[in-house]
């Protein structure tokens, strides 16, 4: 009896102990405005091939969701905006386009979110905007009546522009014309646990202010970065300003815990002669910079330690969008299921390794590390991360379950990845500047089994432990004692661990 109860208390408070967070998920918007697109098969037997987890579908084509089925990949489906006004003036409308377009498929086809209407509020349309909410509340009563309120959430998505402020970021605010549109759509979405769904395009905030320091902002490169007064936080790139000002705004309402994701972000690969933007580099430098980022687990500064879950527009091209020539032109890969660019998506790509528990290699130079210079703030070491790691450099070390994850600090982070982005580079000075904040130096900043490349010494040398990598909680680890989060968590379990035993004795 002692023995069982022991057992269930411990499983009970296993979750006070720290654990590493899991991977963010990569998802991706899978458009369908084309008459080139390869069988939905084919497109899952491609997704399966890559760390993708999630797609977002803009209706709910029955044969891509069949086609996802025993795939694990979770499935957002959307409800067309003309769909709105018999399902918000019908309850039984919306219980027939669920038992249509989910009951069918769920649960081998991991539906996890409904979308009702796409940028609705932006179409100013006031059939389509006074039906959304009312929508939505019939598409979650549909829901609820076949015990699927928990399990699939219900939402909508946003264009950026219901925002009427957002800079600087924490002055993020809704604009006027749509605050009243917003309030019960947000109390709904809090009411039942869903997200907020927002859709951040630094590629057309660049297209409005071409400057090269916006560009390098805009692309997860090195730059000065963009300063809030209000909050003494320096933004080293868009998406993050963008984000937290969706955040901002939700607050200003009272709703700064509802949860946001990015339903679409991306950057064209090609586009018209007279567009600012477009281009396979940019495309791929913000694509790349922007999955690394999101699998640091940085987060934000105003929602630090957990990553945006994040949907790419777009798996393909669609080659019948109307618009300007960037408008055909935002996907990943091609309808023969080649990439357009690498960014590290296929599971066999080494920079996808995450939690590796290999040793980091990399070339061995004579010419020693790379590592950050003292004074270097942490939102200028988080930006330089962000953008080495997306320059194909594997930094599967650095995320949790990594042989270098610990300690689990910004510097630390900083120094693998700037010093195994110039180990794989000419090996210029140059290549360990990082706009003025890292340096090159002879000291070994290897450690236990983190071993860095570079150094007369060789990747296997163990060198000393140095500054940049130094953390209070590594040397108390070195010196033998406890975190205190786990020497809390411990006590607390041995001592009502010995009141039970007591009492069973």
């Amino acid at each position: 009896m002692t023995l069982s109860i022991s057992l269930s208390l411990l499983l009970i408070l296993l979750p006070l102990f720290p654990s590493s967070r899991a991977e963010p998920f990569i998802g991706v918007n899978y458009g369908q405005v084309a008459d080139n697109l390869p069988p939905p098969p084919e497109t899952a037997k491609l997704l399966q091939t890559t760390t993708i987890q999630n797609v977002r579908l803009y209706g709910a084509d029955p044969t891509i969701i069949k086609a996802l089925a025993g795939t694990n990949i979770g499935i957002i489906i959307g409800v067309a905006n003309g769909d709105l006004p018999p399902l918000a003036a019908d309850a039984n409308a919306a219980s027939q386009w669920l038992n249509t377009n989910v009951l069918p498929f769920y649960p081998a086809s991991k539906i996890i979110l409904i979308t009702v209407g796409n940028e609705v509020l932006l179409s100013k349309d006031p059939n389509l905007v006074n039906a959304l909410l009312p929508a939505m509340q019939n598409v979650q009563k549909a829901l609820e009546t076949v015990s699927l309120g928990g399990k699939i959430k219900v939402s909508t998505v946003h264009a950026m522009s219901v925002l009427g402020s957002s800079e600087p970021p924490s002055s993020g605010s809704f604009a006027a014309g749509y605050q009243a549109g917003l309030k019960g759509v947000v109390q709904f979405l809090s009411d039942n646990g869903s997200p907020f769904a927002i859709n951040p395009y630094p590629f057309f905030a660049y297209q409005s202010d071409p400057r090269p320091e916006t560009l390098a902002f805009c692309l997860f490169q090195p730059n000065s970065g963009r300063h809030d007064g209000n909050t003494g936080i320096t933004y080293m790139n868009m998406f993050d300003a963008q984000v937290d000002a969706v955040h901002s705004a939700l607050k200003s309402m009272g709703f700064e815990n509802v949860e946001i994701i990015v339903a679409e972000t991306g950057w064209a690969s090609r586009g018209d002669p007279n567009e600012v933007g477009p281009s396979v580099d940019n495309a791929k430098a913000y694509n790349g910079n922007l999955i690394a980022h999101l699998r640091s687990m940085v987060g934000t500064p105003l929602m630090p330690g957990k990553s945006v879950d994040t949907y790419i527009f777009a798996l393909y091209d669609e080659n019948l969008k109307p618009g300007p020539s960037s408008e055909r032109a935002f996907g990943l890969f091609k309808t023969d299921h080649s990439m357009v660019y690498d960014i590290g998506l296929t599971k066999s790509s080494g920079s996808n390794s995450n939690g590796s528990s290999q040793t980091p290699s990399g070339k061995v130079t004579s010419t020693g590390w790379c590592v950050p210079k003292k004074g270097a703030t942490d939102e200028q070491l988080q930006s330089s991360i962000d953008w080495a790691c997306g320059q194909g450099i594997d930094c599967g070390a650095i995320q949790p379950g990594g042989v270098c994850f610990e300690p689990n600090n910004v510097a630390s982070h900083a120094a693998f990845a700037m010093n195994m982005y110039f180990q794989k580079s000419p090996k210029r000075t140059t290549d360990c500047d990082f706009s003025q904040t890292a340096t090159i130096t002879s000291q070994n900043p290897s450690y236990n089994s983190c071993v860095y490349p570079g150094g007369g010494g060789g990747a296997g040398s163990t060198g000393l432990m140095n500054k940049y990598v130094n953390s209070d909680k590594l040397e108390s680890k070195k010196n033998g004692a406890f975190d205190p989060k786990v020497c809390f968590s411990l006590s607390f379990l041995l001592i009502v661990m010995s009141m039970i035993l007591h009492v069973n004795m």
